[in-house]
Parts: C-alpha cells; sequence; structure tokens
C-alpha cells in the first residue's frame, strides 16, 4: 500500500514538472509540440461530441489549456516573441457554455482549424532557421515537391454512371436488333423490308425513351432542385454558418464595419469568407464543412490569375488570423484593395 502511494505521489508530481516547463522556457519545437498535443485533444473531443461526458469534457479542455497558455514567451536564435492565444481560452470558455451539441461541433472544428494553421505557421519558422541543407536533403525536397497533386499527369477521367447506361443501352439494341446481313443470294426487296422494318423499331425505342424523359424529367429536376436549396440553407466556411440569404456583399459590409470598430484581424477573417462565399455562389469552389482555407486555395490552381489573387488574400489571412502578432491598419489596407480587384475580376 505503502508503495502505491509513493508512486503514485512521484507520478503526479512528475505531471506537474512536464505542465510547468513550458511557461518557465519555451523553445520553437517545444511549442510546436504542445501546439500539436492540443490538436490531438481537440480531434478526442470531436469524436465524442455527440456524448455526454462532462468529466471527459473537463480533463480535455484543462489539458489544453496547460499546454496553449492565453501568452508565453518563445525563444528564437535572433531573440524572443510573444505568443497571443488568448482566443482559445475564449473558444473554449464558448465550448463549455454552448448546451446545444449541434453547435459544438463547428466551435470545436473552428478551435482545431486555428491550432492547424498555428501548428503550420511553427513548422515554416523552424525550416527557416534550419535553412543549412545538404544536397541529399535538398534531392529529397525535391522529389517530396513534385510528388504533390499539382505536379502530377491529370488522371484519365472514368466513365460516368450516365455514359455507362447510354453505352450499355445502345450495346443491348445491338444485341436485340442486330443489323441485317443481307447476302448477293437474298432477294433486294426482303432485304429493304428488314431494313425498314429495322429503322421503324430504332425510331419507335428511341420515340419511347424521348417520351420517359420528358415525363419524368421535371420530377427529378424538381427533386434535385430543392435538395440544393436545402443544403443552401446549411452553408458553413471555415466554422462559421452563413445564413441562406447572407451574400458576399453582406459579409464584406460586417468586415468594413468590424475595421471601423477597430478589431481588423476579425475584419480580414470575415472579407476572407465573403471571398470564398463569393466564389461558391459562382459555382468556381464548392463548400465543405471539413475545408481548410488550403483547400479553397488549391481548388482554384487551374485558374493561374484567380490563384495568385486567392495566394495573396490566403496569405493575409493566414498571417492576421493564425499568427503570432498584431494586425495593423496597413494589413487591413493591403487585404482590402486586394479583396476589391480580385471580385472585379471575378465578375468581370
Amino acid at each position: 500500500m505503502m508503495r502505491l502511494t509513493l508512486k503514485r505521489i512521484l507520478w503526479v508530481a512528475g505531471l506537474g514538472i512536464f505542465l510547468v516547463c513550458p511557461a518557465a522556457a519555451a523553445t520553437l519545437s517545444d511549442y510546436h509540440k504542445r501546439i500539436d498535443a492540443a490538436r490531438g485533444y481537440v480531434g478526442e473531443l470531436l469524436k465524442y461530441a455527440d456524448e455526454t461526458n462532462s468529466a471527459f469534457e473537463r480533463e480535455k479542455s484543462a489539458a489544453i489549456r496547460m499546454a496553449i497558455p492565453p501568452t508565453e514567451k518563445i525563444h528564437l536564435p535572433g531573440g524572443e516573441i510573444e505568443t497571443d492565444n488568448r482566443w482559445l481560452t475564449t473558444s473554449l470558455g464558448e465550448l463549455e457554455a454552448e448546451t446545444n451539441r449541434a453547435k459544438r461541433g463547428p466551435i470545436l472544428t473552428g478551435i482545431e482549424e486555428r491550432l492547424l494553421a498555428l501548428s503550420e505557421t511553427a513548422d515554416e519558422l523552424e525550416k527557416a532557421i534550419a535553412s543549412v541543407h545538404s544536397k541529399d536533403e535538398d534531392k529529397q525536397k525535391l522529389a517530396e515537391i513534385l510528388k504533390r497533386e499539382e505536379y502530377q499527369k491529370p488522371q484519365v477521367k472514368e466513365e460516368s454512371l450516365f455514359q455507362k447506361w447510354l453505352r450499355e443501352f445502345f450495346e443491348w439494341l445491338a444485341r436485340v436488333f442486330p443489323r441485317p446481313e443481307i447476302s448477293p443470294d437474298t432477294a433486294t426487296g426482303v432485304g429493304s423490308m428488314k431494313f425498314g422494318l429495322q429503322i421503324l423499331i430504332y425510331v419507335l425505342v428511341i420515340g419511347l425513351v424521348g417520351f420517359l424523359i420528358y415525363k419524368f424529367a421535371p420530377f427529378f429536376a424538381r427533386r434535385f432542385g430543392s435538395r440544393a436549396k436545402k443544403e443552401r440553407k446549411d452553408r458553413v466556411i471555415l466554422g462559421e454558418r452563413i445564413g441562406q440569404d447572407e451574400s458576399a456583399e453582406d459579409l464584406f459590409s460586417e468586415a468594413e464595419a468590424l475595421a471601423r470598430e477597430g478589431d481588423l484581424r476579425g475584419a480580414i477573417r470575415k472579407g476572407y469568407i465573403a471571398i470564398l462565399c463569393e466564389l461558391s455562389d459562382r459555382k468556381v469552389i464548392g463548400l465543405a464543412r471539413h475545408k481548410t482555407n488550403r483547400d479553397y486555395l488549391r481548388d482554384v490552381y487551374k485558374d493561374q490569375g484567380l490563384f495568385v489573387n486567392m495566394t495573396g488574400l490566403t496569405g493575409s489571412f493566414e498571417r492576421n488570423w493564425y499568427g503570432l502578432g498584431q494586425s495593423g491598419i496597413q494589413d487591413w489596407e493591403d487585404f482590402r484593395d486586394r479583396y476589391m480587384r480580385t471580385i472585379g475580376e471575378v465578375r468581370g
């Protein structure tokens, strides 16, 4: 009994030392690992978001707060930088106060996306610090780049379901009504009669198919049209729910209002959501709950002009929303100018 108690005390003391160390002296690598650990805790909460387990949620929320404090200093070779992750405490508070399970998922998704962006930023900083690479490392990096989707040969487009049905239909017609094989010995009149009957049958079958399409096409159009309208009611962009009647202009007006109030980070995020809403309304991209800003950027890769503009907007969004520094008025002005230029080109 004494051994078990002593072992438990040592385990608790060791855990306390591990959790206190990041606040005492945080390296970039240590900060990066804690961000990934917090992402893991959020993933566990997402996995059981539909279940009720207050003790489990409190445990994971406490672990996330302990891993990522509101502010801390990160040691770099050129000096120190101070992080500002108070948004995480606010989001966790909103999660704990939210009793509607349907609304808890988007909150967790938003936290996960921001932690992912922080992880990518930390990874880029680590790569910038370790800028000296050997030739073998450079070759490996080049090979990894060439494996990316944009450098792969386009795959042969597979046959669609409709094309398959159409091919099988004509194959069936060919089997049921094969072409007449008229030999020289066959009478000319008999051969012409068979050919005429075959043409008549083809016309009747095609007419029947056309009648069925004419009869049932409105039904399918109404069905799929109503489904599209239903999906439009539930638009979610980067974890934020957009109302059915909200347009890109409405969203950007909200962004400008936030900028006037001094919330430049929020203004840039709202403006970025507005441009994604505009591209979705124009069928340039498709919205999905699981998509991140990098996924939407890849969607416009084939349009080089739009891709260049969206790369700038995405970079500005990531630096100001997920970055470690504070947003300035010049950041908002640059984002607004690029937004207006992109909207003008998209709308022709």
